[in-house]
């Protein structure tokens, strides 16, 4: 295999060491698609991605992306995270946007600085499409958990932004951290679902400037539980304006996830309904790790 340039980022983090770990490599045109399968797998992170070229076509940078079992059409952190790259090394300067072409179309990337300064990245994802709504008793069951630990106000609902997550509502944050997936009665319900990774949330949080806490769990995908999700954080933005959560038809919050696996990790969702469109962006803090050379 010829040498390849590729950089290691953490995402919707507010300091290195945290969030969720990215590798991204550049110039992989000429990477079969089984050796990326490979090299992901030798990362070992939740997403590895591809550049398939620093030259854009038909406005956008060609991008692959894959998990240690399979490739994606869509996730959020690699979505950000490779975007960072291609700004800031391939581009090289200050720019306002990009659009990355993914499985699931071109994603559009703007960066922004708040008040203070800090730089946080914004992607705007497809419209939400609703699927299942599912039953406490079965979800209990895999979750391990009490029905009496779920907030039966709201659904539980599949959403799709590109990417399908099952969106499930708890009461409290001592539901969330016992949570345990019973691997069995997961397998047997993903069989008949569109979505296979599961999203819980509670707005009970560890840290008070956060709105709500949230735990996602892609086992599908080879991952136990992932440190912070934005394709799935981009769902819980959907499901939280179609159920009207927080009794508004628009939303600007920030979640926190992966503090249970000690990566702590904080996104955050803009979301607003306009007519028959819920429009959706998740942001997030992107920092530099390291850079190298496959060899």
């Amino acid at each position: 295999m010829s040498k390849y340039d590729f950089y290691i980022v953490d995402v919707f983090t507010e300091s290195k060491y945290a969030g969720n770990q990215l590798a991204v490599f550049r110039r992989a045109a000429d990477i079969s698609s089984e050796m990326m399968q490979k090299i992901a797998k030798e990362t070992n992170f939740a997403e590895t991605t591809f550049i398939l070229s620093d030259n854009e076509r038909e406005g956008g940078y060609d991008v692959r992306i894959f998990t240690p079992e399979s490739e994606m059409p869509f996730a959020g952190h690699p979505t950000l995270g490779t975007a960072y790259i291609i700004r800031n090394e391939i581009i090289g300067k200050p720019i306002e946007s990009l659009k990355l072409n993914l499985q699931v179309g071109q994603i559009p990337v703007t960066f922004k600085n708040t008040e203070s300064g800090q730089e946080i990245l914004w992607m705007k994802q497809i419209q939400p499409t609703f699927g299942k709504v599912l039953e406490i008793p079965v979800v209990a069951e895999i979750l391990g958990l009490n029905a009496d630990d779920f907030d039966q106000r709201y659904p539980i609902e599949e959403v799709s932004t590109g990417l399908p997550f099952v969106i499930t509502p708890l009461k409290t944050m001592d539901a969330i951290k016992r949570v345990v997936i019973n691997q069995r009665k997961y397998y047997e319900l993903i069989e008949n679902l569109d979505a296979k990774d599961i999203l819980v949330f509670s707005p009970e949080t560890y840290s008070q400037e956060n709105q709500l806490n949230a735990r996602v769990f892609p086992l599908f995908h080879g991952i136990p539980e992932d440190p912070a999700t934005g394709s799935a954080n981009g769902c819980l933005a959907g499901y939280l304006i179609k159920n009207h959560y927080f009794d508004n038809d628009s939303i600007d919050i920030s979640v926190e996830q992966g503090y249970e696996i000690k990566r702590p990790s904080k996104l955050y969702l803009q979301a607003d309904r306009d007519g028959d469109k819920i429009n959706i962006n998740v942001g997030g803090k992107v920092q530099m790790v390291a850079r190298g050379e496959f060899v």
